[in-house]
């Protein structure tokens, strides 16, 4: 009897897999997750995102009498869920800021009425006292904790409301728990479960490793050109990219539509309407791209995402593990690109100043984490998933380390030592501690624990190795899982089998160098946006050379100085982009129509003709449209000009510093507008000076600035004086 009650339950499940959900069999551990729901008991589930967590949840609730709670942080993905139940004929609904009063008093009717399958609630409506009396009214099911490492400070995304869910759950009732999360280290998971009381729940935990996503990283140089030329080599996608700020959201937002890509905002400060608008449209295919705050999240559940993009770098691993994790979710193309500054890291620390003292530490923690994924050279998969956990034995040949791997070299001394300076520090600290010790740093705690006192204290440095040699070789020997991290304390390292075997019998381990982003230009970045690259430069240096040539000529005909013709940069933009006509000719970031019309004609035929001899199929692509809010300071600039108002007026109208107005001008004089400041450099440089500075730039092989300074630095010339009569050299002989 009891095995036929069995199969009747397990042949229920299937038929509504099917007819509500149209899948035709489980996925992974679905079914004994969801029968571990069915008989009454807590579940704890981590799975990645894309693995099909929701209906781990959703198909119980609608076998089960009442109503199932799931708690999400996400407005957008309760949305998203809702509109997709709605779509499969169930009743499910959610509760949140953003409804009115009449649309609240019809869900809870709902609920009441038993009609209501799944209501999805924010943590801080749930806290709200009229909606726990509402709550305690209704037949309850179970509860699902959707996002759950949300509850652990040391989770990306902490939320304090969370802490309180396990005592709002007791008032409500006694319910079976679910918590269910996509990014969660071994602390985090621990945490969860000691905060909801679950300690007994049975964990399902999925491998992290999405095998279809490619993950790359660029150096943040000329990142909106890269981003136009990506964006543009994955027409007809839908991708999303992140951004720091809400500013930064709608700057590239702007960018996008100007370069023809259909983009939407997405972010905290749009009103409800917009962000759904926003959001439905991205959804339907209206929009190509999103654009998000970092901060925000998206709880998008759309397939066929087939890139994500971060602009800006992500808080910690998790958030940037989770946020990729929107790419590919069929199984199918995912690309993950981040562009990577330390200039991201410092705006990011920026943040956290106003933090609690433990919140401090936290964030630091993780953005520690974030530098060094971004740093190493080893296998991006690896990196991930030793970060959540799982042990990846070799790389996977699809990422950008793998794909174009750093210098490697092989060790073995260097690892025995740093193996023997954690075991003789009793297996209590963390790498940096380590590293310090080995290089005998000058560090308190390595005194006040007389670390200076162990025979490997400074033997680094016998190695000759830097301090960020053995920082690297440390995170590298988690990675290999020669060191494992202590769950308890966060960044506490003990030696693992594989250490405590490699102690007893050494051998040579290749290890990966550190990219050096400074050094790194990122024009080397593939063609066709996706995971194969090719190295140089990203101009055609043949057509640089005759171009160059060419500038010679034109220059000498004309007796002014080449860079006076086109600036290099010009003319290495033009070896990239081809550019054959006019339009496209004044699109060259240093030209402008103004300049193709005074020296472009020959420059547009030497172009056209190399591109007809090589069969060249141009990148247009690559040029990047000025938004729109560029181009009225610049209208604006001219207008005031023309009026002969004084530079300070127009600065202090535009809210610009003097320089910045400067610079302003230069790159309207650059782009081929003549500019007649006469009737201001007349008033605050003498003639004899004036007349010295353009003499030096008519016969100057460059018209740089520290150059001239250098040039006239005995006669205490300003680099003010310099960049203004330069504007007026330009504007006389370029313009």
């Amino acid at each position: 009897m009891i095995q036929q009650t069995e199969k009747v339950a397990v042949d229920t499940l299937k038929t509504s897999l099917k007819e509500i959900f149209g899948f035709s069999q489980f996925r992974g551990d679905q079914e004994v997750i969801i029968n571990n729901i069915l008989a009454g008991k807590n579940t704890f589930v981590i799975m990645p995102t894309g693995a099909g967590k929701s209906l781990c949840y959703q198909l119980p609730a609608l076998v089960k009498d009442g109503m199932a709670i799931v708690i999400s942080p996400l407005i957008a993905l309760m949305k998203n869920q809702v509109d997709q139940l709605n779509a499969f004929g169930i009743n499910a609904q959610f509760l949140n800021s953003t409804l009115t009063k009449a649309e609240i008093s019809r869900v809870k009717r709902d609920a009441l009425d038993g009609s209501l399958k799944m209501l999805y609630i924010a943590p801080e409506s749930l806290t709200k006292e009229e909606n726990l009396d509402f709550l305690q009214k209704t037949n309850l099911s179970f509860v699902a904790i959707d996002e759950a490492h949300c509850i652990s400070e040391w989770g990306h995304d902490f939320r304090p409301e969370y802490r309180r869910i396990h005592g709002i759950i007791d008032d409500i009732g006694d319910l079976p728990i679910i918590a269910l999360t996509a990014t969660a280290t071994p602390k985090v998971q621990q945490d969860i479960r000691k905060n909801l009381q679950m300690e007994e729940a049975q964990t399902f935990k999925s491998s992290f490793n999405r095998e279809n996503l490619y993950y790359e990283i660029r150096a943040k140089h000329d990142a909106k050109k890269q981003l136009i030329r990506y964006v543009h080599h994955n027409k007809g996608k839908s991708g999303i990219i992140y951004c720091l700020s809400r500013k930064k959201v709608e700057e590239i937002a702007s960018l996008l539509n100007v370069n023809d890509v259909r983009a939407l905002p997405y972010h905290a400060g749009l009103d409800s309407h917009t962000r759904m608008a926003n959001q439905d449209a991205f959804l339907n295919e209206d929009v190509e791209v999103i654009v998000a705050t970092i901060a925000f999240g998206m709880g998008i559940d759309k397939p066929d995402v087939r890139f994500v993009i971060h602009y800006d770098v992500p808080k910690s691993l998790e958030g940037y593990y989770q946020e990729t994790g929107r790419a590919g979710r069929d199984g199918l193309e995912g690309n993950c690109l981040m562009f990577y500054s330390y200039a991201d890291i410092q705006k990011l620390e920026k943040f956290n100043k106003d933090k609690s003292v433990t919140e401090r530490d936290n964030a630091r923690h993780l953005l520690g984490e974030m530098v060094a994924y971004a740093n190493l050279g080893v296998c991006r998969r690896r990196q991930l998933l030793s970060y959540f956990g799982e042990y990846y034995g070799e790389d996977c040949g699809f990422c950008d380390n793998c794909m174009k791997p750093t210098e490697t070299f092989t060790v073995q001394d260097e690892v025995l030592l740093a193996l023997k300076a954690v075991k003789l520090t009793e297996e209590r600290f963390d790498g940096e501690h380590i590293a310090d010790l080995l290089m005998a740093k000058e560090n308190q705690y390595v005194r006040s624990y007389e670390h200076d006192k162990l025979d490997v204290y400074g033997k680094g440095k016998e190695l000759k190795e830097s301090h960020d040699f053995w920082i690297s070789l440390i995170r590298q020997m988690v990675i290999f899982d020669y060191l494992v991290k202590d769950i308890e304390n966060y960044g506490v390292l003990r030696i693992s089998e594989r250490g405590e075997a490699f102690l007893s019998d050494p051998y040579p381990v290749t290890i990966h160098a550190d990219h050096n982003y400074e050094e790194e230009v990122s024009k080397d970045d593939d063609d066709n946006g996706g995971p194969a690259s090719s190295g140089g430069h990203a101009y055609d240096e043949a057509l640089l050379s005759l171009l160059k040539a060419l500038r010679k000529k034109v220059a000498k005909e004309k007796n002014l100085p080449p860079y006076v013709i086109f600036q290099d940069p010009s003319l290495e933009e033009m070896a990239t982009v081809y550019p054959t006509t006019a339009q496209e000719m004044s699109q060259v970031n240093g030209v402008g129509m103004g300049k193709v019309q005074k020296f472009g004609t020959q420059f547009i035929d030497a172009i056209t003709r190399y591109v007809e001899e090589n069969e060249i199929e141009t990148a247009k692509d690559v040029v990047v449209k000025s938004m729109v809010n560029k181009s009225k300071i610049k209208i604006f600039i001219i207008q005031q000009v023309d009026r002969k108002v004084d530079l300070e007026e127009i600065a202090d109208a535009k809210g610009l510093a003097m320089e910045e107005l400067i610079e302003e001008i230069e790159h309207i004089c650059y782009s081929g507008t003549k500019l007649n400041l006469n009737y201001y450099i007349n008033q605050v440089i003498d003639s004899d000076r004036q007349q010295d500075i353009k003499e030096y730039f008519m016969t100057a092989e460059t018209d740089n600035i520290a150059a001239a300074l250098v040039e006239f630095a005995d006669e205490d010339v300003t680099e003010e004086e310099l960049r203004l009569v330069r504007i007026k050299f330009l504007s006389e002989f370029a313009n």
